[in-house]
């Protein structure tokens, strides 16, 4: 059973009865229901020549059913006037293809409808469209899943009772909510590239659609710096992606990739686009984070890179913004410019954000640096503690395994290093 093509054709499925039948929370009920039956059937039936219009095909019959069905329980309350059976809609089929835009775009943007509060928005547009699970997506916003799951829900029954259209909005409407969406396909192309749990180190299927709907807005806003910004940030993210696993399944850091299995035509088009976004207006986040990948993938090699002009960019960042990640990455360019003392002292200041405090990236990159400095005791408690806060598989593992060689190494005495690491 190909389970990729499942969740890759989810979003599309959801597109089109939402565009359809309205309803949006029966519809990915029923969608629900067709993806389960096609997981049933496809395995000794074979996959339909046309796989999507299959499962558009069953989900709307599961729609059908389930409307009417909820007609029937409330026939007598004054709402059933405003219940309209599929059968009864004049829209166009919901097989027939879109000429305006692909659905999936256009359920983004409802996700992102202004009535609801920006965090709300990202959570059920990573649900609908992402495929994400609700504890994946507390994971990203850094909250417990409970209440990330009390947030879905509520975003789901506003968009249910807001009669929001289902069309891409006029252009003012839709520069308000762009923001959000790219934020939005942001996060579910990292949860793609570093997935938060499981066995797997990545998750192609959602990189790869996150990549398609950046592809989608910046053909539907090719003047757009940010949007430009931000597909050339993932192609020159995702270009390292073939060299982050070693042969047994292991995490290989950035340092020590073979950068000859990088991705040269992402990169070559990743530099094409931010290279023509930058002199355009006013340069924002995205744009500068596409500014760091490309001189990481730029670079002969990881102690060649420009981390000066790094430590630049990540200063224009976080001169807009408190995000504590970019600090932590701060960090680390700075240790790699002023040596790992200096890259220490940043991180210490780190550990008393809440909102990263628990992260298990800050305890590896303050191993890391503990590590360069000679002080092995510390590295290895810190190493630990990072695998403990890990929930993907392969980061627990990598993350072991340097305190496992971190122990070995201390049998001899340390001696600190001050200069650059």
């Amino acid at each position: 059973m190909d389970e990729d093509l499942l969740r890759r054709l989810a979003p599309q499925v959801l597109g089109a009865l939402v565009r359809r039948f309205g309803h949006f929370d029966t519809s990915e009920d029923a969608v629900q229901e067709a993806l389960l039956a096609a997981a049933t059937q496809w395995p000794s039936e074979g996959i339909p020549d046309n796989p999507l219009g299959w499962l558009i095909t069953v989900a709307s019959r599961r729609l059908t059913d389930l409307l009417r069905s909820e007609q029937a329980r409330r026939r007598r309350e004054d709402t059933v006037v405003q219940r309209v059976l599929p059968a009864d809609w004049l829209a166009p089929a919901a097989d027939r293809p879109n000429a305006d835009a692909d659905d999936t775009l256009v359920l983004l943007f409802m996700c992102c409808h202004p009535s609801l509060s920006p965090s709300s928005q990202i959570a059920l547009t990573l649900k609908a469209v992402g495929g994400l699970t609700a504890g994946e997506i507390a994971r990203a916003f850094l909250v417990p899943e409970a209440t990330m799951t009390r947030r879905i829900t509520r975003a789901k029954q506003s968009v249910k009772t807001s009669g929001v259209p289902f069309r891409l909005p006029p252009p003012a409407e839709r520069a308000e909510r762009l923001g959000t969406v790219l934020h939005v396909l942001y996060l579910v192309f990292n949860e793609g590239y570093a997935s938060t749990a499981g066995t797997s180190l990545y998750r192609v299927e959602l990189s790869t659609e996150a990549i398609r709907l950046a592809r989608l807005a910046h053909a539907l806003l090719p003047d757009d710096s940010e949007v430009t910004g931000l597909l050339a940030l993932m192609l020159l993210t995702d270009s390292r992606r073939p060299a982050r696993i070693g042969p047994t399944g292991e995490l290989i850091p950035m340092a020590d990739q073979d950068r000859t299995l990088w991705n040269s035509d992402y990169i070559a088009e990743g530099i094409g686009l931010i290279t023509s976004a930058l002199p355009r207006g006013v340069t924002g986040p995205f744009q500068l984070q596409a500014a760091i990948a490309a001189v990481h993938d730029e670079a002969s090699s990881y102690e060649a890179t420009d981390w000066p002009q790094i430590v630049a960019l990540y200063e224009l960042l976080l001169g807009g913004s408190d995000n504590p990640m970019l600090a932590l990455n701060h960090a680390v360019a700075m240790s790699m410019v002023h040596g790992a003392v200096a890259g220490l002292a940043r991180i210490d200041k780190l550990a008393d954000d809440n909102r990263v405090a628990h992260d298990h990236r800050l305890h590896a990159v303050r191993a890391h640096l503990l590590e360069q400095v000679g002080d092995s005791t510390g590295a290895r408690a810190a190493y630990l503690a990072a695998a403990d806060l890990a929930t993907s598989i392969p980061q627990q593992r990598f993350l072991r395994t340097k305190a496992q060689a971190v122990q070995k190494d201390s049998c001899s005495v340390p001696i600190p290093r001050k200069g650059s690491s």
